[in-house]
């Protein structure tokens, strides 16, 4: 059992079917691996019964805290939400679908006294193939702009050093927060291993994370995110370690227009032979 106090941030759109069976697998699990434990529940602008059932859970069990968002505002707002009400010496952060399992932890908190990120990577990812596709796509986007290079940027299963994460400003409020989150860090030297982790289907309820609007959004944010980055001033990025000063730099305007140009054409041809097959 490792002596620190871990906030697990959840967040939930509409996840009615899963919400209670993760949080309660959570309280079993966490109290086992470390001293305390925080589970901050985000309820995103939920149209079914996920609020009710999370307020419920927090009024049985004092580890679970519950936050509501009254409109849906989107992933990477429902993790800022999160994120702002955790108290922990360490922050985690998984998705309320249930394709996760939180014993996975066993892997990664060996790690985390030595990294600012421990980031879980997806084994065998039990998606399908057309999200998978543009989660290789996303990430070689990813790699070119940011110059982040993982195995599963997207990965829902990653642990943080609070005191990082707490210094970051975060600004996106859909899908590519991941990308936001590490890039900034990356920029100030943070120190990242990752972990192999176990991915299972989806139990129940849809996800939206393929549709194509969600994919083009995403490629706006990409976007917006790298200009962001771009005009930030030098001070949201003083190093954490030493830092080799051309890791910080992000890349030229001229081959962000090729790698966006390039993306969005891959999408559009993927769009098409989805909407064929």
């Amino acid at each position: 059992m490792q002596d620190r106090k871990l906030s697990l941030v959840l967040p939930a759109h509409n996840e009615a079917e899963n919400i209670e069976a993760v949080v309660r697998r959570a309280l079993d699990v966490l109290p086992r691996v470390v001293r305390d434990v925080e589970i901050i529940v985000v309820n995103d602008g939920s149209r079914d019964e996920t609020g009710a059932i999370i307020d419920r859970l927090a009024s049985e069990h004092q580890e679970v805290h519950a936050v509501h968002h009254p409109v849906n505002r989107g992933y990477g707002a429902a993790l800022t939400s999160g994120f702002r009400a955790a108290t922990g010496d360490s922050i985690m952060f998984m998705d309320s679908d249930r394709q996760f399992d939180i014993a996975d932890i066993n892997a990664l908190l060996p790690y985390v006294p030595y990294y600012d990120i421990v980031a879980g990577y997806r084994i065998q990812r039990r998606d399908p193939f057309y999200r998978r596709l543009y989660g290789k796509l996303f990430g070689i986007v990813v790699l070119i702009l940011f110059r982040v290079h993982l195995r599963d940027t997207d990965c829902a299963f990653k642990i943080y050093r609070a005191d990082l994460l707490n210094t970051i400003e975060l600004t996106t409020p859909g899908a590519l927060i991941n990308t936001e989150m590490l890039a900034r860090s990356k920029r100030r030297g943070a120190t990242i291993v990752e972990v192999g982790v176990n991915h299972y289907p989806r139990y129940a309820g849809e996800s939206s994370g393929g549709s194509p609007k969600v994919v083009f959004r995403a490629m706006g944010e990409t976007i917006r995110l790298w200009f962001r980055l771009r005009q930030a001033p030098a001070e949201q990025f003083a190093p954490l370690h030493e830092v080799d000063q051309d890791r910080q730099a992000l890349v030229r305007p001229r081959t962000v227009a090729v790698a966006i140009f390039s993306a969005l054409m891959a999408t559009i041809a993927l769009v098409f032979w989805r909407k064929k097959s």
